[in-house]
């Protein structure tokens, strides 16, 4: 599988990582941490050199419960920040995360390679229209509810039929709107039980009937550290464990924390096959 990125063809045929930047205070596992151009330049080198395809960056918290952002005060986080990413690592493949089409714009013209909308297109609908102007990638997740509230109830008759139901409809609309490299987020977390998220895992495999690149995004979230009564900080072994179940049933994209170990996890599968 080909996902054209910034006039590039990318193979997917051995999977990609996505290391994530996250550059608000709230993050659940490393808020605060990135959130100057220094440290977020420091941060982004770093994965770079683990082996990372591409950097996610997000100016908005997705966890449970976190208030919905508005588009300005993302715009005044992400663009300095973002600027200087793109000035100091002019090769490297740049993600926004952001459910705003005009935090979503303004970084495409800055030159990101592809947009990452936790919503689905469904918190603004002038998202697919935007992303199709620019001819890039959009990872399309699975989100029921909005952040604030998405974890208060979540419920679902099937949940591996009803997820896939909804991509089946989203993607097509998708690509009517003029976005050519859709790619699949299951939502891992977004509005789920761990009951749900583990069925999503255990058939993922089902999801490559959708025709789109699968990315998973278990990294050091609530599925592992709930179910261990650890915490995010001690979330690592699981989210090895997990990434290595989502490459095995054929995840094209790990968005991770921690870049060098999820990279091992490929390159092990990888001489195994």
């Amino acid at each position: 599988m080909i996902l054209r990125c910034k006039d590039q063809l990318i193979d997917l045929k051995i999977p990609k990582i996505a290391g994530i930047l996250n550059l608000t205070t709230d993050s659940f596992y490393d808020g605060g941490k990135y959130n100057s151009s220094s440290r977020a330049l420091k941060q982004a080198e770093q994965m770079l050199n683990e082996g990372a395809d591409f950097i996610d960056v997000g100016a908005s918290s997705s966890k449970p419960g976190a208030a919905v952002s508005g588009a300005d005060e993302e715009k005044t986080r992400l663009f300095p920040i973002l600027e200087a990413l793109l000035k100091a690592f002019p090769e490297a493949y740049f993600s926004v995360d952001t459910y705003h089409s005009c935090v979503a714009e303004g970084s495409l013209q800055r030159g990101v390679a592809l947009i990452n909308d936790i919503s689905g297109g469904q918190m603004d609908q002038k998202m697919f229209e935007t992303v199709a102007k620019y001819k890039a990638p959009y990872v399309l997740t699975h989100l029921q509810g909005i952040p604030t509230a998405m974890q208060q109830n979540p419920t679902y008759t099937n949940v591996v039929e009803e997820v896939l139901l909804y991509f089946s409809k989203k993607i097509k609309a998708a690509q009517h709107a003029g976005i050519d490299d859709v790619i699949v987020d299951p939502g891992f977390g977004f509005g789920k039980t761990l009951a749900h998220n583990y069925s999503l895992l255990q058939h993922l495999d089902l999801f490559h009937t959708l025709g789109c690149p699968i990315m998973v995004g278990v990294s050091r979230k609530s599925m592992i550290y709930k179910l261990l009564d650890t915490t995010p900080q001690e979330a690592l072994n699981g989210s090895t464990v997990l990434h290595t179940v989502a490459l095995q049933k054929g995840a094209q994209l790990l968005r991770v924390h921690d870049v060098k170990m999820a990279k091992e996890c490929v390159l092990l599968l990888q001489a195994l096959q």
